[in-house]
C-alpha cells in the first residue's frame, strides 16, 4: 500500500471521528423515557398512558473504534469503525418532562462532553497531519520526476 493510500485511510478516520463528536455533542440534550427492563418504554405520569402517545428514545451516543492495518511488516494504513456507546443512556432528574416515570427520572445519553471535544481537536490534528503527510509526498514525487526528465 502507498503512503498516499495510508495518508488517505487517516483522513477518512479523522472525518468520521469529527462526524460523530459532532453528532454527540449536537444530541446530548435529547432525552427520552426511560427503557423498561422489556425493552419498552415507561409510560409517563402525565397522562402519556391514559392516550396511549409514545415518545422517542432518548439519543444513544456513538464512538469510533480506530486500529491500524498491517500485511505482515507492510502497513496499510487505518480503519475506523462506528459503535454504540454501552450503557447508551444515564438516568436523570427531571420531573416535568411529559416522559418522565413515576419517580420523575428520564433517560439522558451517555454523552462526556469533554470526551467529545477532545475527540474533535484529535481529530482536527490527525486530519492536518494526514494532509500534510498528502502534500509532502506530491511534492517529493514531483521532484523525483523533475530530476529524472
Amino acid at each position: 500500500m502507498s503512503i498516499f493510500s495510508i495518508a488517505t485511510s487517516g483522513l477518512s478516520a479523522a472525518s468520521l471521528r469529527a462526524n460523530v463528536a459532532a453528532s454527540n455533542i449536537a444530541n446530548v440534550r435529547t432525552t427520552g423515557p426511560l427503557p423498561a427492563s422489556d425493552g419498552s418504554s415507561k409510560s409517563g405520569s402525565g397522562g402519556s398512558s391514559s392516550t396511549g402517545s409514545t415518545y422517542p428514545a432518548a439519543y444513544s451516543p456513538l464512538r469510533v473504534d480506530q486500529v491500524a492495518q498491517a500485511s505482515g511488516s507492510t502497513p496499510e494504513g487505518t480503519v475506523a469503525t462506528v459503535s454504540a456507546v454501552s450503557p447508551s443512556y444515564t438516568a436523570q432528574s427531571d420531573p416535568s418532562a411529559p416522559f418522565a416515570n413515576q419517580d420523575g427520572l428520564i433517560a439522558a445519553p451517555n454523552v462526556d462532553l469533554a470526551d467529545q471535544f477532545v475527540q474533535m481537536a484529535t481529530a482536527k490534528y490527525t486530519f492536518m497531519a494526514n494532509a500534510k503527510v498528502i502534500k509532502a509526498y506530491s511534492e517529493t514525487e514531483k521532484s523525483l520526476l523533475d530530476i529524472t526528465t
